[in-house]
Order: C-alpha cells, then structure tokens, then sequence
C-alpha cells in the first residue's frame, strides 16, 4: 500500500512538471548593431508585442541591441551553433553565408525603391532569403535598408574620381570591396562599431550607407560630405538558427513568421519618416549633401556585371532582378 502511494506520488511528481514545462513561456533571444532609436530595433520591438499577443503568451521576444552580442557575423555564428536565436544582419554580411545574397552587392541593380520591394517580395527573393539554410541559417524576412552613399571627412565626392587614393570603409563583402576598386577608391573592410574612432583617427577616410544609419551612429561629426550616389541597395535580413527554428512547433513557426511577416510593413513605414528626417539633421549639423549625377558611376562598375557572366547562379538571379517588374 505504502509503496503504491510513493508511485503514485512519484507520478503526480512527474505530471506536475511536464505541466509546468509545458506551461513555461518560450523566449526567443535576438540580437543585432543598432542603435535603440533607430527603425530596426523599434520594429523588433512591435514584433514581440505581436508574438506575444499572437501565442497567448506563449512565445515572446527578448532583444539585445547596439552590439551587445557581437558584430553581425559573430552574431550569425552564434545562431548556427544554438548560442543565439536571431538576428538581424546586413546582406552584404549574410553573403558570406548565404552566396546567392551577393547579387544584391551588385551596383544600381535596383531601379528605384518600389522596384527593390517588388523583388524582396516575389518568389525570386524568397529563393535568395531560403539560401542561408543549408548553413544553418534560415531567412525570414527583409527589412529596409534604404539606399548605401559614400560619405568623407575632408572632400566631397561629386565623381568617381573624387574617390581615388581614398581609404573607404566597406563591410566584409567581397562586392562592396570590388565596387569601391572599380570606382578609384581603397576599401577597407571595418567593424560597424569601430568605424567611428576609425575616421576620427583617420584609418579611413570615409564610408558608405544609408542615411539614418550615417545620422544614428554620429558619423556626421566626423564626416562633413555626403554624396547621395545611391549606389546600392542592401536590404537587412531577419535570420533564425535552424536548431533554434527546428525546435518549434508548427504553431509557433506560424506565429513567429506571422509576427515577422506584420513587423516588415510597419519597419518599411518607420524607414521611410527615419530617411527623412536624417538628411534634415545631418544637413543642420552642417554635412553637405551632394546629389551627383548617378550616370558617371554606373558607367565605372560595368565591369562587376562582366564579371559575373562565368557565375550561372548570380547571373540569372541578376537578371530576374532587372526583368522584375
């Protein structure tokens, strides 16, 4: 009798603990560079309202900004071995893990704004987004990130010339750096968050991206001359570890993309008052802003389209690009 009570206690035990477990809320922890303020992270932050709301409290969103885990490559390494959830990176970043993403590396590929949402919406993003897979990394969205200018410290960029013998700071992709080669310039590859102590020091002597991000880092302090060539168009990507992805359920993969899915129009929305307002800012601090006309530099990277007609993957994903409508 004594003994088929502690078994039975013992089950109880055990059925009280699956409960709980069973119970306990799922928190997915992600990661990315920015800065609080800027569209990116006030996107995450609706994310996890909406996760959270959406699961009933079952899943919800915790967020580590301003590199507090890493860079964006340390951070997509943390994701493939299971140390972190998510992240958002670059796809000039993501390249590396993904090849197929390195078609967006290419220069005045886009043809303006909507042409870009058309692409990153349709069956021929969705195939770049999935490339990150087979590397432990799954793509769920992309998030806007506006069009990439150079900016200087002491000379303005008016043409391609203006870029010889210039140290430029590029990202760890091999397409910004053969963009920079064939305009003139000297690319130097630089952590984000060490790119400010870089130009005052003068490592560099400038860099390239998009207006709110030249505003939110504070490089306008350091560099007076923004030169709004708008040479390419590198759209951030939201990425889930595949350990992390293949330990939930269908529901909350449901729930998780949906959230996602509602976070990338109100980002899009968020981008576009952000772009906006940084040029204003940046133009009060006294950056001058230079709009160059765009035909001079499109004719000096003809060569990275050459180049890649011996890549039969980069090479029709470029132009299912160009056919997009």
């Amino acid at each position: 009798m004594i003994r088929n009570l502690k078994i039975i206690s013992l089950l109880l035990v055990v059925l009280l603990v699956g409960c709980g477990e069973l119970s306990k809320t799922k928190t997915i922890k992600i990661a990315h560079g920015l800065d609080v303020n800027h569209s990116v992270h006030k996107a995450m932050v609706e994310l996890g309202k909406d996760l959270e709301k959406r699961s009933g409290g079952k899943m919800k969103l915790q967020i580590y900004p301003s590199q507090q885990l890493g860079s964006e490559r340390e951070c997509l390494e943390l994701l493939q071995i299971g140390s972190l959830d998510m992240t958002k990176v670059s796809v000039g970043v993501m390249e590396n893990f993904a090849p197929k993403m390195k078609v967006f590396g290419i220069p005045f590929l886009f043809r303006d704004r909507q042409h870009s949402f058309n692409v990153l919406d349709s069956h021929v993003g969705k195939e770049i987004l999935d490339d990150g897979e087979q590397y432990w990394l799954k793509g769920l969205a992309y998030y806007d990130a506006g069009s990439r200018s150079f900016y200087t410290k002491d000379k303005p960029i008016n043409t391609p010339e203006d870029l010889k013998g210039l140290k430029v700071r590029v990202m760890e992709s091999v397409t910004a750096m053969d963009m920079v080669k064939a305009l003139g310039g000297s690319a130097t590859p630089i952590s984000w968050g060490e790119l400010y102590t870089s130009l005052q020091q003068g490592v560099v002597d400038g860099a390239e991206n998009n207006p709110p991000s030249f505003y939110l880092s504070r490089h306008y302090e350091v560099c007076k001359y923004y030169s709004l060539d708008e040479h390419t168009v590198l759209p951030d990507v939201l990425v889930i570890g595949t350990e992390t992805w293949n330990k939930l359920t269908e529901q909350e993969q449901n729930w998780l993309q949906a959230s996602v899915d509602k976070s990338v129009i109100y980002q899009r929305e968020l981008w576009a008052d952000a772009e906006a307002e940084a040029l204003r800012e940046v133009e009060k601090a006294g950056v001058t802003i230079i709009r160059p006309d765009k035909a001079l530099f499109q004719s000096k990277v003809k060569s990275i389209y050459e180049g890649y007609k011996d890549n039969p993957v980069i090479n029709n994903l470029m132009h299912q690009i160009i056919e997009t409508k």
